[in-house]
């Protein structure tokens, strides 16, 4: 059932139609926990507490459904006016952005041309940019992109999924830049052809990448909200002597915040990542996805 219901939310999430007419209705039925609203303004207040109890975030202006290069355009000024905002405010935030949003299936030189814009904006204001990892048909073409900016800024970071079976390979070749990693476990429905199918190897991979990376001694995010994944790299940076200053631990927003609230009690670095914007469809269904109580919260909102 529980597989069954995963299929259900990856699909819908990457239906126009449903997602449009989730524009239409607005942060209902539960939505509202996952995302901090529909403008720059509700983000920043949602930054600003965050920051008072401890957390710094990631701000991710949410756009997946993106298929003219005037929505791309007007994307990346979103991105830019993202960074301009979170500077005019004061507040301690980064940006996340999906290459697809600024263009990637449209054209790539629309895409890079979007992209340079957006880390310069950054670069001005002192600021970091995380690019998101989208579904395996994306994962080359991320990777390449990446590489090739890390030859012209140093603030640009890069997200690597753990259920893939390249993985692997990927931080071998992405260590040679000395690549900012955010390590996941991989949200998007995948063929076993490419992903491992079984959590119990993807969690070995999860923490055979993130011993990896660190070992590397290279700047390492774990976003997980998996107990266990955290207790490892806890035990790990402990006995490998690793300082906090080369980690973080990152979580969604709305999800585990009182696992959050106890690693900032204890000392660590806890980053949260918090989407906003008005195309927060797809990302809602893949958080549907990856737990099933968070579907029950919706439900128990139907009735509210």
């Amino acid at each position: 059932m529980e597989v069954l219901m995963r299929n259900v939310f990856q699909t819908l999430g990457k239906n126009r139609s449903a997602n449009q007419l989730a524009k239409k209705y607005g942060l209902r039925f539960g939505a509202s926990r996952f995302i901090a609203g529909e403008t720059i303004e509700a983000a920043i207040h949602t930054v600003q507490t965050l920051n008072e109890h401890g957390k710094v975030v990631t701000l991710d202006h949410l756009g997946e459904f993106v298929f003219t290069e005037e929505e791309a355009i007007e994307s990346a000024l979103m991105c830019i006016r993202t960074l301009e905002a979170i500077a005019e405010a004061g507040v301690t935030s980064n940006l996340s952005l999906k290459l697809t949003s600024i263009g990637l299936d449209i054209r790539k030189d629309l895409c890079m041309q979007n992209l340079r814009k957006i880390l310069d904006t950054a670069k001005l204001y002192d600021n970091f940019v995380r690019i998101d990892m989208e579904d395996y048909a994306h994962c080359q073409v991320s990777i390449d992109i990446y590489e090739e900016l890390r030859k012209e800024y140093d603030n640009v970071g890069l997200v690597i999924q753990a259920y893939l079976y390249r993985t692997e390979q990927d931080m071998h070749e992405l260590n040679k830049c000395r690549a900012n990693l955010r390590l996941v476990k991989g949200a998007y429905k995948e063929s076993p052809n490419v992903a491992f199918p079984d959590k119990k190897d993807v969690d070995e991979n999860f923490q055979s990448i993130i011993k990896t990376h660190l070992l590397n001694g290279n700047y390492t995010a774990i976003a997980s909200h998996d107990e266990q994944i955290i207790t490892y790299t806890k035990q790990f940076v402990k006995e490998n002597n690793i300082p906090n200053e080369q980690f973080e631990f990152q979580m969604l927003y709305g999800i585990c915040v009182e696992l959050q609230d106890q690693l900032v009690k204890e000392g660590y670095k806890v980053r949260v990542y918090v989407p906003y914007g008005i195309d927060w469809f797809g990302f809602f269904m893949r958080r549907l996805a990856e737990r099933p109580a968070n579907v029950w919260f919706v439900v128990k909102n139907l009735f509210k």
